[in-house]
């Protein structure tokens, strides 16, 4: 795992370059705090910070060809790399090491871009022919490593992680109200977006490339959503979601360093730790986060867990004040706006995992995308089949879906849920049936900016651009939203790789194998009751897991949201009305903010509904946002902490020279 940034194009002269790139690395140096190096020529500079997992001696980057033509900057893991190096090595390649990341050079220097849809892995990467001068940055199909994008006088930047560009001359941030609206209003930066103006994500399984002035994008890999045969039996479909877990481990436990696994206590990270348990030589090592708040707290399945499967386990305690106190750094590595403040524990628990001298975890993120685990699916169903069912069916539709709501529960709680339901039975955001009902709080949220526009413009837009969408039926539909929204904007990026790389940890995610994926597709709601989630994956492990883990149903991850700053912090209050404050960030409505601040802390926690906490934690992210990059105080002025390994083709010299700065 590693970090990549670099420039193409610049205006500035070249022997500049080396303080440049540099300086850049020196803002990620957190992805990979092992060693760095660069590679310099006259049109561009790039360069990694490298977090060592595979090949520790030999790996380092940036890798050239064996002919000098292709240099890479590599950000990530390809986990079928092994296969891949016999494929080539066939072909006649030769290899120097036993990195997954030479096989990436070497298999785009045989098929060039029809190398990628042969990858199965979690990666973001630029590779530059020196020979046609063109740039090449991909990602991953689903979005786990982050890509971004920047033009500025004339010159491309790129960046594991926006703050990067702090350290390029004359570089600023300024917030685009437009994408912050539909943030707030979808929850998540959709494909594309970043929040800022003049910034761009490379959008998941695509790929951006530029030479001279010519500028081509591409899709390399789509969302199959497309159901396979049906096996004959239960049973038969049970071993095949155990044969295609088993292989997606396998695969990820791939290292040269020990390998972890977050273990939250529900039943995806525990199937993961199941599996790992009984596939590693040592004995494992399996994280958790127990809330002293008991509304959070999954400790005593995460102990019953760990007593099962005998793993050595260590858990973070947070507390309202731990997730208060980390909040500023975790929104700067965060780099967008939250929703939520579940991202917070989780920047913790990493720490602690680094602590214990632990670079790589596994975790179960994926397995409700990919097996329709959460209730918008349910939701959905029900919905598109409201007009053919009467009340009491509805209600016993309804009481199956959230039972881990305990307002919602009972009687009168269903049938509030019903009026609330029949709101949305129509579609009134052409595309977007699912997420309606999810984004009503949105349209709160967005109340918290000047000039909102049309808040749900992008995601409209996002779905009707997408070939064959309109065919899908509802469920596919929401499930391709959750894919292409909340799992690569926030999930994966926010509360997931963005804060275990805050802390030099890499997560990998067996769920998201493309395998499983295709599996899932082919199974789902074809067997057991729809209504009971991931119904399989219970059956493939109910014999191996505890069963208060199998039985206890959906239980969200979550973690104290505006409470923990009114019980904590209450003068936070100051911090988010500050006129001068609001005044500088331009974008926020100062009436609005300061109602719903005066509301968050007037009020007892429990009367605040779940709009106004996401209103809150993204109004609390946004001004952290304004400080750290509108402000530039995220820019990082000390050096690298291990030298910077250069090679230098500056000046069209004949072979590569190599020094350190």
């Amino acid at each position: 795992m590693c970090g990549i940034a670099g420039f193409y194009r610049s205006f500035l002269p070249p022997p500049e370059y080396p303080d440049l790139i540099h300086g850049m690395l020196a803002q990620i140096e957190h992805r990979g705090p092992d060693e760095a190096g660069c590679f310099l020529d006259d049109r561009l500079a790039m360069g990694t910070v490298r977090l060592s997992v595979i090949d520790l001696a030999a790996g380092s980057q940036p890798v050239g060809s064996p002919d000098g033509r292709h240099w890479l900057c590599y950000n990530g893991e390809l986990y079928n790399y092994r296969e891949l190096r016999d494929e080539l090595a066939a072909r006649g390649f030769a290899f120097r090491t036993e990195s997954d990341t030479e096989v990436v050079l070497a298999a785009w220097a045989a098929w060039g871009h029809d190398c990628l849809p042969r990858f199965n892995g979690a990666f973001a990467f630029a590779v530059y022919d020196t020979v046609s001068g063109e740039l090449h940055l991909v990602r991953d199909r689903f979005g786990k490593r982050p890509l971004f994008v920047a033009r500025h006088e004339g010159a491309w930047l790129f960046a594991s992680e926006m703050k990067a560009f702090l350290a390029y001359p004359g570089f600023r941030f300024e917030f685009d109200e437009q994408q912050l609206s539909s943030v707030f209003a979808t929850w998540t930066p959709l494909p594309g977006q970043s929040g800022y103006r003049g910034i761009e994500q490379i959008p998941m399984g695509e790929y951006l490339s530029v030479r001279g002035e010519e500028v081509r994008r591409g899709r390399w890999a789509t969302l199959d959503l497309t159901p396979g045969p049906v096996p004959r039996s239960e049973q038969e479909a049970v071993e095949l979601v155990r044969a295609e877990l088993e292989a997606a481990v396998d695969v990820r436990l791939r290292s040269d360093v020990e390998v972890g696994v977050f273990a939250s206590g529900g039943l995806d990270s525990s199937i993961i730790a199941h599996l790992a348990a009984h596939r590693t030589d040592r004995r494992l090592r399996t994280f958790s986060v127990e809330f002293e708040d008991a509304e959070f707290d999954e400790s005593a399945e995460q102990s019953e867990l760990a007593a099962r499967l005998g793993t050595r386990h260590s858990t973070v305690r947070v507390a309202d004040s731990d997730i208060v106190e980390a909040f500023p750094d975790a929104v700067r590595h965060a780099e967008v706006p939250a929703f939520r403040t579940a991202f917070v524990p989780m920047y913790l628990l990493a720490r602690h995992v680094r602590d214990k001298g632990v670079k790589v975890v596994l975790s179960g993120e994926g397995a409700d995308e990919a097996f329709l685990g959460y209730g918008i699916f349910k939701d959905t169903r029900l919905l598109a089949e409201w007009h053919t069912l009467d009340d009491d069916a509805r209600l016993s539709r309804l009481s199956r879906i959230y039972p881990y709501l305990r307002h919602l529960s009972g009687e009168d709680g269903h049938r509030r849920m019903l009026g609330l339901y029949r709101q949305f039975t129509e579609e009134d955001l052409p595309g977007l049936f699912s997420h309606q009902m999810r984004f009503q709080n949105g349209r709160f949220a967005v109340r918290l900016l000047r000039h909102a526009g049309d808040p749900f413009a992008a995601a409209r837009q996002l779905v009707a651009r997408e070939p064959g969408y309109e065919e899908l039926s509802p469920v596919h539909k929401a499930q391709w939203l959750e894919f292409r929204t909340l799992l690569s904007g926030y999930l994966l990026s926010t509360q997931g790789e963005r804060m275990t790389l805050a802390h030099g940890v890499e997560n990998r995610c067996p769920f998201l194998d493309p395998a499983v994926l295709r599996r899932a597709a082919s199974l789902n709601l074809r067997f057991g009751d729809p209504d009971d989630e991931k119904y399989l994956l219970k059956r493939a492990y109910a014999d191996v897991l505890p069963e208060r883990i199998v039985k206890k149903g959906k239980f969200p991850y979550r973690a104290p949201d505006s409470a923990a700053f009114v019980r904590s912090r209450p003068d936070y209050r100051d911090v988010l009305t500050d006129p001068g404050t609001l005044d500088d960030i331009g974008v926020l409505d100062a009436r609005f903010v300061r109602r719903l601040t005066d509301r968050v802390f007037d009020s007892p926690p429990e009367r605040i509904g779940t709009r106004e906490n996401q209103a809150f934690v993204l109004l609390a992210s946004t001004v952290w946002l304004h400080h750290w990059y509108v402000r530039g105080r995220a820019r990082r002025d000390a050096p690298l902490a291990v030298p910077l390994h250069v090679v230098d083709r500056r000046g069209s010299a004949p072979s590569a020279r190599t020094e350190s700065v």
